[in-house]
């Protein structure tokens, strides 16, 4: 069925809650680095990093698979299904945890991941189609919002909990040489991570039951995203890969994520690589989507009305690239602070690209968003890329060169990348 904007509200204040589970679940990230790096005795950043590899891997591997359980499920019987499978993530962190395997925490993160694969297969389309293609941006904003408030809370909450006066319990862990009492000490540790996921998962299912129930309307997202008679993209195509600005939209949101979650999950073993205190950098991440809660804010505000969402997109590679150089040039706190920055930065190319790439797809839309799930992969490599090379390079220099090519290609989808193919000829 057809939406029109004027009856959106309802499906914005639904999707919105989910958006806020999204960035509860998806920023505990932030935490569980350092954490698990030091309950499960990890030595090495790089194997610390497969926390995001492991969670951001899934959207790769279930993007296409989700669109096809969409189609079969509609999208609020899909949603419902990946907040049941996020809260089955969350209850393998209870056996994880007793056995405290690396391995066994990587598989709940991937099964959430998996979960979260179907959701924003469904969701990000829809509330991209739910009113005018030209103001999506401004509700993907609202979204946004909802999503970094929630990322906000996440890392404070949990840091709290199971970081509590971690730079004494990391000083007494590697000063402990006796093997029994060590692993006692590692027990306690990765123990304090169950009681919260358990009620992660209570929470999931809950919330599960509640979209099953709700009103959420089905969009036809084939008719919702048509070009206007006479103008359709799709006539003669046979696939969604023939579709330029989608494929380099992919690409474009490939490289996004990864430049994110390198501001939002990596800055802590960015302030931690000069030497500050794990008491302080587990709780940077916070500044990060504060930064991209200002942001979202000013989205909500500018598009489409002062803005157009390609040129907040050109904005905002801009600032990444200059906030990127910032963090080169500085050290210690005012370097984080540039890294931090980068949520400012980053906040509203999420929403540009999205819609950008999904224009006219007509009866694609659903597989062409499936492709842009898949690049939220993007996630997964490049934080292991820097992880990789800053063991042998200096640290800084290895931010700067694996973020700066990234904003720069996303500047060029925002200038020419995203009109490529959208004349029919």
């Amino acid at each position: 069925m057809d939406i029109k904007p004027a009856n959106s509200s309802k499906p914005i204040v639904i999707i919105g809650a989910l958006f806020f589970i999204f960035g509860f679940v998806t920023w505990l990230n932030g935490t569980l680095i350092p954490f698990l790096k030091l309950a499960c005795n990890l030595e090495t950043d790089t194997q610390a990093f497969f926390v995001t590899f492991a969670f951001y891997m899934a959207y790769f591997f279930l993007a296409l698979p989700s669109s096809w359980i969409l189609k079969k499920t509609g999208m609020k019987d899909g949603m419902a299904l990946g907040l049941i499978v996020m809260a089955l993530g969350a209850i393998i962190f209870v056996p994880a945890a007793n056995a405290r395997s690396f391995g066994l925490f990587l598989t709940g993160l991937f099964v959430q991941g998996a979960g979260l694969s179907i959701l924003q297969t469904a969701s990000n389309p829809y509330i991209s189609i739910v009113g005018p293609i030209e103001s999506a941006a401004q509700r993907i904003s609202i979204m946004g919002i909802c999503n970094k408030v929630a990322g906000i809370l996440s890392p404070l909450i949990l840091g709290a909990i199971v970081l509590k006066d971690a730079t004494a319990l990391e000083t007494q862990i590697n000063a402990t040489t006796d093997v029994l009492s060590k692993n006692s000490l590692l027990d306690e540790l990765a123990g304090r991570v169950i009681t919260p996921y358990i009620i992660i998962a209570i929470s999931l299912v809950l919330l599960a039951l509640w979209i099953r129930k709700s009103s959420l309307p089905d969009i036809d997202a084939s008719k919702a995203n048509a070009q206007p008679e006479g103008r359709s993209l799709e006539a003669g195509k046979t696939s969604a890969l023939q579709f330029p600005h989608l494929l380099l939209g992919v690409l474009c949101l490939f490289l996004y994520v990864g430049v994110e979650v390198m501001a939002g999950d990596a800055i802590g073993i960015y302030g931690k690589s000069f030497g500050i205190p794990l008491d302080e950098t587990k709780y940077y991440t916070s500044f990060t989507l504060g930064a991209m809660l200002v942001g979202y804010v000013a989205g909500i505000i500018a598009i489409p009305k002062y803005i157009t969402q390609e040129n907040s997109l050109k904005i905002s590679a801009i600032l990444g690239v200059v906030f990127t150089v910032g963090a080169l040039l500085t050290e210690g706190y005012i370097s984080v602070g540039f890294v931090a920055a980068l949520g400012l930065a980053n906040a509203l190319m999420w929403p540009a690209i999205f819609p950008m790439a999904i224009r006219g797809l007509g009866r694609f839309t659903e597989t062409g968003s499936a492709f842009l799930i898949m690049g939220i992969a993007g996630g997964a490599i490049i934080p292991l890329i820097f992880g990789h090379f800053k063991e042998i390079h200096d640290f800084q220099w290895v931010f700067f060169s694996v973020m700066a090519p990234c904003y720069l290609y996303i500047l060029y989808y925002s200038i020419a990348g995203h009109k490529i193919g959208l004349k029919r000829t």
